[in-house]
């Protein structure tokens, strides 16, 4: 088991240079010994954001100033487990997940087996500092063998964490009206009404190569700026990084085949879109938006009902929302979740302590703030 610094050293001859200058992931492109093994593994994860594109995206955007670490653990063949970390600077900041706080999706290692994901927790925990872990799927390889790592090391607490929404898909998808009650029908109709007054309906779900991409990218983008995301502030073209993530980070699903790229568009002009990768049998929904000046058509709801269709009849497994469960996606859509665990770790060293009061402190204010 090793762990190794992200430098312009490593993989060259499989050991890392102790004085090398820390570079991003981006630097192993998927040809490169790191890129090459990580997509191998990749036939073991359960979610696209634990792909190499996925870190190496935000490594180079949304991460350019923080330490970032991969985490390995190796046999004979080669590389078994994998798992990229970040830290803030500061003496006692915690390890968490690459992209956890950045893009707020769950996150996982990718491990081969379960004595791989063991060998990856003890080079882990071998490296002594706290880890913050907030969206981990609760039926991860990982955490077990995180907590027998860490045993007789320090604490680990875990909790229930933020679940992602899921709409398992079978053959009664194929026309997705067909699930609801009459009056949500009776609403789809009433839209689809509202919309075609408006010039001629046309949906469409595109699956780009990487000259395609930018046009349609920047065509998706100016949607969601259309919407109430930009006053909200979380539309990607509000914030440089996070778009830059997405560009690098879907372009490089697009490159492998696995974008889809949705339109529902009225006399040519895009008014919803969604942003999502195929993958694993399951369509994996990542951004979402609609022009606002069609609200009252409700194109985003159109649009999600053509593209649930589409993954039905694409013989998909599910359709994955990925974000939180919010109130509209289970009064709407659905109640189901896959569940997802909250992580911490406090080492017995004086990180781990200096971390545990920190968070025991931020706790009890929390608790007398809520009381008061």
């Amino acid at each position: 088991m090793e762990h190794f610094q992200l430098d312009a050293a490593a993989f060259g001859d499989g050991r890392v240079g102790r004085d090398a200058r820390p570079e991003g992931l981006a630097r192993f492109g998927a040809g490169s010994p790191l890129g090459g093994a990580w997509d191998r593994l990749m036939d073991h994860a359960t979610l696209p954001t634990q792909a190499h594109g996925f870190a190496s995206a935000l490594a180079n955007t949304m991460l350019s100033d923080a330490e970032l670490k991969v985490f390995m653990a190796r046999r004979a063949g080669g590389i078994a487990a994998i798992m990229p970390l970040c830290r803030d600077a500061g003496w006692r900041a915690p390890w968490r997940m690459v992209g956890a706080a950045e893009v707020f999706e769950p996150l996982d290692a990718v491990c081969l087996d379960d004595s791989a994901a063991h060998q990856l927790a003890e080079a882990v925990v071998a490296d002594g500092r706290p880890l913050r872990f907030d969206r981990v799927p609760a039926n991860s390889r990982f955490i077990p063998a995180l907590q027998e790592a860490m045993r007789g090391r320090g604490l680990v607490s875990i909790r229930p964490g933020l679940g992602c929404p899921t709409i398992p898909l079978d053959a009664s998808w194929v026309e997705p009206e067909s699930r609801f009650n009459s009056g949500r029908r009776s609403d789809f109709r009433r839209a689809q009404r509202r919309a075609a007054e408006h010039g001629a309906v046309f949906y469409e779900i595109i699956s780009p190569d990487p000259g395609e991409f930018d046009l349609l990218f920047d065509e998706a983008k100016a949607v969601e700026l259309a919407s109430w995301k930009k006053d909200a502030g979380t539309a990607i073209a509000v914030d440089p990084a996070k778009e830059a993530f997405f560009r690098a980070f879907l372009r490089d699903a697009a490159a492998r085949g696995l974008l889809r790229v949705a339109f529902m568009r009225i006399d040519r002009r895009a008014v919803a879109m969604q942003l999502a990768i195929e993958w694993n049998g399951r369509f994996w929904l990542f951004k979402i938006g609609y022009d606002e000046a069609f609200r009252k058509a409700s194109p985003g709801t159109l649009l999600m009902l053509h593209t649930l269709g589409y993954a039905a009849r694409a013989g998909l497994s599910a359709y994955e929302l990925l974000g939180n469960v919010e109130p509209w996606i289970a009064e709407f859509w659905t109640e189901q979740a896959h569940p997802c665990l909250r992580v911490r770790t406090y080492p017995a060293n004086l990180r781990g302590l200096a971390t545990l009061t920190a968070d025991a402190t931020a706790k009890l204010r929390g608790r007398l703030g809520g009381g008061s």
